[in-house]
């Protein structure tokens, strides 16, 4: 990033409910709740100034509050399966702006399901954050096989899932393509206050290895990751 007084917020997202996990964000994992991972790698970032964590759950603000976060009690009609992310982004920028007169120059939106991504890589996807760009996502490379595939359209015949043109063509000689990973998305307020995405026409890839993007959405995904961080620790 261009200045280094930039006001960077981490907002770390942490609903209690959780279908696939029970209580998910605190389930334990290599010896510390799942949230702790991204709290620590968002107060380890040499960038970022404030972390805080926003979650309807007593007991995920009690462990946030614990491992060095600033917490913010959201809602419950913002918390559910279906809430737009964005809501509670709103919410805790109305809270901070109320409370401390506080608004960030950048937003760090960093989801606890996510343990795998650190510090270093928080503030190497910050520090693309200049020129042109006003955002950033954290990427990984997916097979561009895909490219060659159909759709149906409403009439019941197919279209290629991006252009017509790329389902015949040699794989060797298609685009590559990313998949966001779930671990950073990086944007300036003024653009979410705005547009209330965190993607625009000037957001930029910080591309991260398979491993790093792991998303925990499953019990094997857990077992996966708490494997990886424990052969990481030894």
């Amino acid at each position: 990033m261009n200045n280094p007084n930039k006001k960077i917020l981490a907002i770390i997202p942490a609903r209690g409910g959780s279908k696939s996990i029970p209580r998910k964000n605190i389930a334990f994992i290599a010896g510390k709740p799942l949230l702790t991972w991204t709290i620590e790698a968002a107060l380890e970032s040499k960038l970022i100034n404030r972390v805080i964590v926003s979650s309807d759950d007593e007991k995920i603000l009690k462990v946030a509050s614990k491992f060095g976060a600033e917490t913010i009690k959201r809602p419950k009609n913002i918390a559910g399966d279906n809430s737009p992310f964005n809501l509670l982004i709103f919410h805790a920028l109305e809270y901070l702006k109320k409370k401390d007169k506080y608004v960030p120059d950048v937003i760090a939106y960093l989801q606890p399901t996510s343990p795998l991504r650190n510090g270093e890589d928080i503030d190497q996807a910050l520090s693309l954050l200049k020129g042109g760009a006003k955002g950033v996502i954290g990427v990984y490379e997916v097979d561009n096989k895909f490219l060659k595939s159909f759709m149906i359209n409403k009439k019941g015949f197919m279209n290629g899932v991006s252009n017509d043109v790329f389902p015949f063509m040699n794989r060797q000689n298609l685009p590559k393509i990313f998949m966001p990973n779930g671990a950073i998305y990086i944007i300036e307020t003024k653009i979410f206050l705005k547009t209330g995405k965190l993607f625009s026409d000037r957001t930029i890839p910080f591309v991260m290895s398979s491993e790093k993007s792991l998303d925990i959405d499953s019990m094997e995904d857990l077992k996966k990751a708490e494997k990886i961080l424990k052969n990481k620790k030894q």
